[in-house]
């Protein structure tokens, strides 16, 4: 365990943005389903792609690194080579790859820190209805299930998580009859879904999408070997921005304008609260501004709001992050992190059921804080030491690794000035 201090100061420069983690998750494992060998460049191995890496060679892929590329050579799946896939924190592992081990053997998932808790009741429903037996512990990781897949008719809510829609998109093509997936509630994280959409095309899977309230998914497709390299990660790229608009000017690089990307929002958003930001075919440069409250609507866009809540903090008037229920589920209950922790630095928050009501002010105090061993809040509070007048020290820092391993080494490249102080 380590803790963290960070000096308030400035950051200024460029910075390569790490590539993008559900990008990533998506191209390693259609490549592990595809037959033949394809490569997929720009990995960038943060915790959660390791544990997908590993589960897909569990489930028979051959995965061998070449510098920043996987070379991968596909698997049916139906010969795994352990019967345990650990996934660690990773949800998408976990909930993208359930539907994959049913595979006529018996695999067990298992998992640690916050995901041994998150809900599976979409998945439970499935394996009911298909007389699929498995075990839980009340409903909590380990997850063993022995049964095989069989295509039909499926029903999921659009409003818990699109990541069992996108486990269920990823297995039905492969199955000897047509599926259809009838969402029964709103669809959030569409763009999620987007690029899981765009990733199956690129490996020759046809879906039909039906506005995200249905996906027609025709049975006995074959996954085809593609070549293919990571964009840059909209929802890291977020922290610099911030950065930038609170200090000096920071231009970020590796991001593909046309990205699918949810998270690719964050751009409009900090537009829309003054931000000064100017893009060009692959970067953008965030220039200090002096920012005002508004609405954000989080419904499409979970992983932004620790962030959106560090600039709000700071910008003029009040802001309200509404329809952001879906954090409290996540490696924390981020509603709660960050409003308690933006509080202890002097911030003005307050939290709502769903909801985080904002009261700007111009600057921070200052303080100790923890990062409820989640990489978002933690990289969050980072970014609000530059509107602070005394130092941060943030608590068990090291959970960046999660999703992006370099940021400490990126924040001292733009100017930071930081200690590790490490626990016993």
């Amino acid at each position: 365990m380590s803790d963290m201090c960070i000096a308030p100061s400035t950051l200024t420069g460029n910075v390569c943005v790490p590539t993008s983690k559900s990008v990533c998750h998506r191209a390693l494992i259609c490549a592990g389903l595809a037959e033949g060998t394809s490569k997929i460049s720009g990995i960038l191995l943060s915790d959660d792609i390791i544990a997908t890496m590993h589960a897909m060679e569990t489930l028979g892929a051959i995965i061998r690194q070449e510098e920043d590329s996987l070379i991968i050579t596909g698997t049916n799946c139906t010969k795994p080579i352990d019967h345990m896939i650990a996934c660690n924190e990773s949800g998408s592992t976990l909930r993208f790859l359930i539907p994959l081990g049913l595979n006529g053997q018996t695999m067990t998932f298992s998992g640690t820190g916050k995901l041994v808790e998150r809900p599976l009741h979409d998945y439970f429903n499935i394996l009911d209805e298909q007389m699929i037996p498995y075990q839980t512990t009340n409903g909590h990781l380990p997850l063993s299930v022995t049964g095989i897949l069989t295509p039909g008719k499926f029903h999921l809510r659009g409003d818990v998580s699109s990541q069992f829609v996108s486990g269920l998109l990823f297995a039905l093509p492969r199955l000897e009859g047509d599926s259809s997936i009838t969402i029964t509630t709103e669809m959030e994280s569409k763009g999620y879904i987007d690029l899981t959409l765009s990733m199956l095309a690129r490996f020759g899977i046809k879906i039909i999408n039906h506005d995200y309230r249905e996906f027609i998914v025709p049975g006995n497709q074959k996954y085809q070997s593609t070549n293919y390299h990571v964009e840059g990660d909209y929802s890291q790229v977020a922290f610099w921005l911030a950065a930038g608009t609170l200090g000096s000017p920071i231009c970020s690089t590796g991001l593909n304008p046309d990205s699918l990307q949810g998270d690719k929002v964050i751009v409009d958003l900090i537009k829309e609260m003054g931000g000064k930001l100017t893009q060009t075919d692959h970067s953008i440069e965030a220039s200090p501004a002096i920012t005002k409250g508004i609405v954000i609507d989080a419904s499409q866009c979970p992983d932004l709001v620790p962030i959106l809540a560090v600039l709000a903090s700071v910008s003029d008037g009040t802001t309200q992050i509404i329809r952001a229920g879906r954090l409290r589920i996540k490696e924390s209950d981020r509603l709660k992190a960050i409003a308690q922790e933006l509080n202890i630095l002097g911030a003005d928050v307050k939290e709502n059921e769903d909801s985080l009501t904002i009261y700007g002010r111009r600057l921070l105090a200052g303080g100790v804080v923890d990062s409820w061993h989640d990489h978002r809040i933690a990289m969050a509070l980072a970014i609000a030491s530059i509107a602070c007048q005394t130092p941060v020290t943030i608590r068990h820092s090291e959970c960046v690794s999660k999703s992006y391993p370099d940021f400490w080494r990126d924040f001292q490249m733009l100017g930071g000035k930081i200690y590790e102080r490490h626990l016993g």
